[in-house]
């Protein structure tokens, strides 16, 4: 399909800078939420190695935060993390406003913030229905208020918001999880109807079965049965979902908006 004469909102670069695609996010400031450890960790580090400052945010855990953060500037870049409770409005504005103070403007957002309280519908008590809505979910709106609205005055922005295969397909013993992963993919693409003219793309990536402490505790017989399902063969790393965060964040993906990036294995497809 021909792209025609230049429009509203194409980017603006040379027919030549156009014809390769760019990866850096040099100059760009990034926020991580839940990011001290497993995919979280991974990809406030990738933004960075695509040359991003970073804030990071974290509930317990400050020295695995900290860690991180050293490893972020010992690549020259900025990076500070913030201690918070996401489940708890005030905490958030508290967090948003240091990030803010600290950082100026954020031009990446990516939503990461989890916790899963899982079992079966018949067990499931309302207590953990809501602890993991307001914490997967809620979250993800309160955040995402602080931020998008000074994207788009800006013109430029990338909000990302960490789904999972579960919102896609449902898993049994995870009927509060699943339905705050699905909420955020709706979110995710009204939010990418509403910004879309505005400069600021928003997506969602739904990862599959990864490596890290959430699946450390699956039962070696259930584990078995993930990984016969799974094309590859095997569980995804963290790495290889932030590399999708990175093209998610990077300026090639510019005509991206709304989509949900599947990275299971071939699990779903």
């Amino acid at each position: 399909m021909s792209t025609g004469s230049a429009t509203s909102g194409t980017p603006e670069s040379s027919d030549i800078e156009s014809e390769v695609p760019s990866f850096s996010l040099v100059g760009k400031k990034a926020f991580v939420t839940g990011s001290s450890r497993g995919i979280g960790r991974a990809v406030a580090l990738a933004l960075a190695h695509a040359g991003a400052d970073v804030a990071i945010s974290c509930n317990t855990g400050g020295a695995a935060a900290e860690e991180v953060c050293s490893l972020i500037r010992a690549m020259g870049h900025k990076a500070q993390f913030y201690a918070h409770n996401v489940a708890l409005e005030s905490e958030i504005e508290a967090m948003c406003n240091e990030v803010k103070r600290d950082f100026g403007t954020i031009d990446i957002l990516v939503n990461n913030a989890a916790i899963n309280r899982d079992r079966t519908f018949k067990k499931l008590t309302k207590e953990a229905w809501d602890e993991v809505i307001t914490t997967d979910l809620t979250s993800v709106f309160l955040v995402t208020k602080h931020f998008i609205d000074e994207m788009a005055e800006r013109g430029w922005g990338r909000v990302i918001c960490m789904s999972s295969m579960a919102g896609e397909i449902g898993n049994f013993g995870q009927a509060n999880y699943a339905a705050a992963k699905a909420g955020m993919i709706g979110l995710t693409k009204t939010l990418a109807r509403e910004y879309a003219r505005k400069g600021v793309t928003v997506n969602a990536i739904a990862p599959g079965f990864t490596r890290t402490r959430m699946t450390e505790g699956i039962p070696d017989k259930a584990m078995e049965a993930v990984l016969g399902a799974t094309p590859l063969g095997r569980m995804g790393e963290p790495m290889e979902i932030a590399a999708g965060v990175v093209y998610l964040a990077s300026p090639s993906s510019g005509f991206v908006t709304g989509q949900v990036l599947d990275i299971n294995g071939g699990f779903a497809m």
